[in-house]
């Protein structure tokens, strides 16, 4: 079966490009929020102000706001987010992603935790679908049926 998915992760995560790949190598359409649908390349702060992390709290949110960057790239992502049927989220990353996968689970679609070794426990992680160690364990998941029922009987 194939899903529409949404990776909810960070910049900073080297891994991100590689998990898109696969996903779309194992037949998934796959929504990249480095290259969104529209052409247009991701967003990030420095398109507003390079000096964006010496903000103060009232410049965050009137930028946030009122910035067409910022409005151009929460349309983006949230689109993406609503074409979706599954979000996974790609530990380590930020609050937005955080922030993401809650409204996944809000809406009461599906949502897969890729997490590794070192990662600080979340208890309300539990809200999540399946959480999952592996991008293999990812993919079976994915693919549910026997294939995810023989991962989860190998655990």
């Amino acid at each position: 079966m194939s899903h529409r998915i949404y990776v909810a992760s960070s910049w900073r995560n080297p891994q991100q490009p590689a998990v898109v790949e696969a996903l779309r190598q194992a037949g998934h359409e796959v929504y990249d929020f480095r290259n969104p649908f529209n052409g247009v390349p991701g967003f990030s702060w420095s398109e507003i102000d390079p000096e964006w992390q010496a903000w103060s709290a009232v410049d965050y949110r009137r930028l946030l706001t009122t910035h067409p960057i910022a409005a151009r790239g929460f349309v983006s992502d949230l689109r993406g987010m609503q074409w979706a049927d599954t979000c996974v989220l790609l530990l380590p990353c930020g609050r937005s992603a955080h922030l993401e996968a809650g409204w996944f689970c809000g809406q009461g679609k599906r949502c897969l935790i890729l997490t590794q070794d070192g990662e600080e426990p979340e208890l309300m992680q539990l809200l999540a679908t399946d959480i999952c160690i592996s991008l293999h364990e990812v993919i079976l998941k994915l693919a549910g049926g026997r294939a995810a029922a023989l991962a989860e009987a190998a655990e």
